[in-house]
């Protein structure tokens, strides 16, 4: 049965951040997940994760300037000694959050630089990063992201961030897969995944088009995520979506597609 693992960047939106903590375990989730930690001290949000009994499960890395469009600098040849700061700092939330997974957005191309060279950078800067992880017993993860949404993302597929695990050659590198992100770049999702799980870290999950919660598109998400049970899959598959109307009410797929067991029991109460 799958584990599932509230995103509260995108659920639970109808509260202050600080609030969605409680607002995630009130609806039955054990484990969160989300962007950023770096707004608030770790301290904080250790003591809301204890408060609430729940478990975090990822964040990402500094990504740069979010509201100005950036979505990480690990590409840029420019930005080496800020990519590895950032590292630095992810890793003193993980410490306090004992966060097992921590996922790098690898940024837009970087004007003025010709592919090889970015590919060249981002390989040395995930390196350096999982090398980093490693001692603290932490998966690094590397997301391809559809160029629909992110134009100019630099990586789009997972043959590229295959390829850049085979290049980094470090054990504690693994792809977040994110389905509907490659449901729009590639699709072939099932195989994908039965042919590479091993590669592959975490999940995250939302419906094409729209990025609402599963049944309000095109995946066949009970297939799927039954096919995940099939494979072997351990990891907890994040809920990264636009819920619609409403997160509570956007759940319901859960229980309908006969995923309740996947959350605690204060869900199958409510």
């Amino acid at each position: 049965m799958p584990r599932f693992s509230a995103n509260l960047s995108m659920l639970f939106c109808e509260h202050p951040f600080l609030e969605r903590f409680k607002a995630a375990r009130d609806a039955g989730f054990e484990a969160v997940e989300y962007m950023f930690p770096y707004d608030h001290p770790p301290e904080r949000l250790g003591e809301l994760l204890e408060e609430h009994g729940l478990k975090q499960v990822l964040f990402n890395l500094p990504a740069g300037d979010w509201q100005a469009g950036e979505r990480g600098i690990a590409v840029d040849p420019r930005r080496v000694e800020e990519f590895r700061e950032g590292v630095e700092h992810a890793l003193q939330y993980a410490r306090i959050l004992h966060v097992p997974r921590i996922n790098c957005l690898v940024g837009k191309e970087a004007a003025g630089f010709d592919r090889e060279e970015q590919w060249r950078i981002l390989v040395e800067n995930l390196r350096f990063a999982a090398r980093m992880l490693a001692k603290e017993g932490i998966t690094l993860l590397v997301e391809p992201l559809n160029s629909v949404d992110v134009p100019g993302f630099f990586l789009t597929s997972t043959r590229e961030a295959l390829r850049l695990l085979e290049e980094v050659s470090e054990e504690n590198l693994k792809i977040q897969y994110d389905v509907y992100h490659m449901q729009k770049m590639e699709g072939d999702l099932t195989a994908t995944l039965r042919e590479n799980l091993n590669r592959v870290g975490h999940i995250q999950i939302a419906d094409n088009p729209g990025r609402h919660q599963p049944g309000t598109g095109e995946i066949n998400y009970a297939f799927l995520l039954r096919e995940l049970d099939r494979m072997g899959y351990e990891g907890h598959v994040g809920l990264e979506y636009v819920p619609e109307p409403d997160t509570r009410s956007s759940l319901r797929w859960i229980e309908e597609m006969g995923f309740a067991e996947g959350l605690t029991e204060p869900l199958k109460k409510a």
